[in-house]
Formats: structure tokens, sequence, C-alpha cells
């Protein structure tokens, strides 16, 4: 499909997404020629199959999928299409493997200006080429105005395990430390001051980033890492909810030592919103044992990626599963899963 040739160039400056491109005909395989294969182009692809063909290494595979539905389409710190790969590359390594291929998704609803769906594409080829991740294959539907607000995107992500490496939502033990690599929260608060139009006196920019290199210095140096997650929808506090829960263990947080920063803190204030519960794009919480975490928090702290990083809390006994936090105050209070969502259509 890369080699067709069309009699009249897409108007990438004026046009649209309109019906026909969904149509698998002439009309689909100049939209996908055009922008898809102009950004996106690798050997893989090249191939013009339905499928990409690739071998696969030694190893256990990981496999994820991740849908973002996200609202507005821009916002400060990035877009949709970067979104789309920074998440699902985090999804993968989050099982501490090494993410090898992408595959992309796309629906677009008629309407869409053809300059946005070039500039989401860009930043998608962009974001996969800077994590070393290519995208190799993926399709392409087309739904009635008023049907897809702009554009959903879908992407799977396959990555392999290194021998030796357990890392699991059931593995934190008693006695295992509780670590973080950044400033939480500033995912959701950025978008949510795009879609109410919120005057902030600082720009809020999304955190979103590949957290792949960053994991894989991590398990180079600690390799008894137990557990690795990434708190987007629900923040830190589902996220732990989450890990207390399939590891049959308790948590307790310490809210003097969780890295905030004063225009996320200052932001929350005024909307009566809490950090801790704040989706994050470019975050991961790590456990470990807790002989190896300062050994962890120097490697981490050392990347670019990891430069705030914090020993936030310990894994407890608790047959109740409960997160709790020692706040600044000396007192505890309970981290409840939440209730609904502070905002919803974040990612």
């Amino acid at each position: 499909m890369s080699n067709f040739h069309f009699s009249q160039p897409l108007d990438l400056q004026y046009g649209c997404v309109d019906m026909s491109h969904g149509a698998g005909g002439r009309a689909t395989a100049q939209l996908i020629a055009e922008i898809f294969y102009q950004h996106f182009h690798n050997e893989w692809l090249a191939q013009n199959n339905d499928q990409a063909l690739f071998q696969p290494p030694a190893g256990r595979l990981v496999i994820s999928t991740d849908g973002h539905v996200i609202t507005p389409l821009f916002f400060p710190g990035g877009d949709i299409g970067c979104l789309s790969v920074n998440g699902t590359i985090n999804d993968v390594a989050m099982a501490g493997a090494r993410p090898l291929y992408l595959t992309a998704g796309f629906i677009l609803e008629e309407g869409l200006a053809l300059r946005e769906l070039v500039k989401i594409v860009a930043s998608m080829a962009q974001a996969a080429q800077v994590a070393r991740v290519p995208i190799i294959t993926g399709d392409t539907k087309v739904v009635e105005r008023g049907k897809g607000d702009g554009v959903f995107i879908t992407t799977t992500g396959i990555g392999v395990v290194p021998a030796g490496i357990n890392i699991a939502g059931d593995r934190a033990r008693p006695g295992n430390v509780i670590l973080i690599n950044g400033e939480i929260g500033t995912h959701g608060i950025a978008i949510l001051s795009q879609r109410e139009h919120l005057g902030f006196e600082t720009t809020i920019q999304s955190d979103t980033a590949a957290l792949h290199d960053l994991v894989a210095n991590m398990i180079a140096a600690v390799p008894e890492l137990h557990c690795l997650r990434d708190p987007t929808r629900g923040g830190l506090a589902t996220t732990l909810n989450e890990l207390a829960q399939q590891s049959g263990v308790g948590m307790r947080l310490f809210e003097t030592k969780i890295p905030i920063s004063s225009a996320v803190a200052a932001a929350c204030e005024l909307l009566g919103l809490d950090p801790l519960y704040s989706a994050n794009e470019g975050k991961l919480v790590a456990i470990c044992p807790a002989t190896q975490a300062k050994k962890l928090l120097t490697i981490m702290q050392a990347h670019p990626l990891g430069r705030a990083a914090a020993i936030i809390g310990e894994v407890i006994e608790d047959d109740q599963r409960f997160v709790q936090m020692e706040t600044a105050f000396g007192s505890t209070r309970i981290i409840a899963w939440p209730v609904g969502e502070q905002l919803p259509r974040i990612c």
C-alpha cells in the first residue's frame, strides 16, 4: 500500500475525514498511505499485509491492550497520540518486560480535520521512535459524525520478560517498602484545567512518558523487585488498594513523603480534590524488599524520569487489606477505594 499512487493528494490543511475513508476502497488506501504509512513506516509495515510477521525472541512474552478515549485530544504536555503509545508501553513494562512492538487501531469520527489527525499520528510516531518500540500493524474505521468524539485509539503492546524476573501484583509481602518515581497527580489536573478552562498561575503539564528504560535500570540493579504498577486512572490510592487486595496485605503510607508539586497541591485544594486519586501517565509504584530499597531509590533518582523518586510507605500485615496513611498531623486515615471517578475520559 505504501507504493500506491493517487492522482490528487489529500488536503491535509483543510480536508476532513469522511465516510469514504472507512469504506475499504481507494479513499481508505489513500488515508492509510499518506498519513499512517507516511509517519509509521518501518520494515514490518512495509510487508503491506493485514498482519505483521516477526520473529519472537526467547523468553516469556507479555501482551497488553489499552483503549484511549481522552478529551480533549490535545493537552499541556501531550495528546492522545503519544499517550496511546506511552500508556501501552508502560503496561507491558510493569511486568518487568522489554517492550518489542505495538499495534494501533483507530476509530475516526466523520468530520475530524485531517490536520488534527496528522498531528496525532506524528506524535505517536515520535513517541514510538523515542521509545524504540515500532508500530508494526493497525486498523482504521470511520463512524458517523457525532458518534466518535474525534478519534479513539486502541494500542496493543508485546514484550518479553528476562529470565529470572518475577514481577506481579500478588507478590507484595509484609516488611516490603513502597516507592514512587516522582510527583503524583499532574496528568489528571492538566486534563481538568483544559476541560474546564481553568486558568492556574502555572501551566500544569501531563507527565505522559514511556517508563521502560527506567524499569530496565531498576531490574538490572534490583532483580528481586516484587511489584510494579503504573497509577493511571484512580491514581496512587486506587493502585495501592489493587495491590493490597491482590497480595492479601495492608499498606501504610507517610503523607509527608509523597511527592506532590506545589501547583498540583494548590489546584487540588482549590477544587476540593485529593491528589492521591488524580491520574498519572508517567509514574510507577515499586514494591521491593526493605534491604534493597535504598539501592533501588538511588537507581531511580539517577534516571531523568525518577529524579523526584521517594520511599513513601511500607507493606504491613492486615487481614482487612486496608491502605492507611499517617498524616502530616500525626493522625491516621484510611485511603479507601474511590467511589466513582473524579474525572472521566482521562486516558
